[in-house]
């Protein structure tokens, strides 16, 4: 792993050309994208990056958290990779932030923005548990594959993911007393600007698609902002992980 100036960790690969940005969802890290890579890599014509966002994995925890913040530091790490073009693959939470990097406002030129499964439709209850959850102190366990357990379902891998595997274990982090997610809770603050909002004002060319078993969003809600948006048949919220070869296509 490699460590922008500010502190964002990431694992990149690749050769000169343009940059594929891969941005994981709230509660996830970089390792999230390994089995997309493991595929598709070395079908990128350029070079890619995986960051783990800050407060999550081996980056900085330091607030604030705001869309606007990451976005920030993911402009950060385009210019110190020297990439003049960028494409965004992110997914939920990492959607919006390449909504945001899209804006134009960052000094990155983007050329486009896939966003994978962004939950569009917050309501009033939902908001308040997120904005609960980010003044909660982190919960420690005795031991490393309880809190891989609790990392897993923060990222909403459960079920898909097993606690053994390095995507696990890249979410656990070491701390006095046993072992934590490793994520900073304030990271939840973000949660609370309306996200078809922030969609609407990315400036790149912007492609949302979901898995057909994704609960958060429907074809519905995220053709308010893409007409063209598409569903990924047979996958879930976690459709990079479940369908790499489908959310691959979305960029060819």
């Amino acid at each position: 792993m490699r460590r922008t100036r500010g502190g964002i960790a990431y694992a990149t690969g690749g050769t000169d050309g343009p940059l594929l940005l891969l941005l994981h969802g709230l509660g996830a890290t970089g390792a999230v994208w390994t089995r997309l890579l493991s595929e598709f890599q070395d079908a990128w014509p350029g070079r890619w990056a995986a960051p783990d966002l800050r407060g999550h994995g081996l980056s900085l925890a330091e607030a604030p958290y705001g869309y606007a913040v990451h976005a920030a530091d993911m402009a950060e790490l385009a210019t110190e990779l020297g990439a003049d073009r960028v494409t965004v693959l992110g997914h939920s939470f990492g959607g919006v932030i390449g909504a945001v990097l899209g804006s134009g406002w960052y000094g990155v030129t983007v050329d486009r923005v896939v966003g994978l499964g962004v939950k569009i439709d917050w309501t009033d209850d939902e908001v308040t548990r997120a904005q609960a959850m980010a003044v909660r102190p982190a919960q420690v366990f005795g031991t490393a594959a309880e809190a891989a357990e609790r990392h897993l379902k923060l990222a909403g891998l459960w079920g898909l993911v097993d606690p053994a595997e390095p995507v696990a274990r890249a979410g656990v982090r070491v701390v006095q007393g046993g072992w934590t997610a490793a994520l900073d809770p304030r990271a939840f603050g973000a949660v609370g600007p309306p996200v078809e909002t922030v969609l609407s004002r990315c400036a790149a060319p912007l492609r949302l698609a979901a898995g057909s078993g994704d609960t958060m969003v429907g074809l519905d809600a995220m053709r308010r902002v893409d007409p063209d948006a598409v569903v990924l048949e047979g996958a879930g919220h976690n459709a990079h992980w479940e369908a790499p070869e489908a959310v691959w296509h979305l960029l060819t």
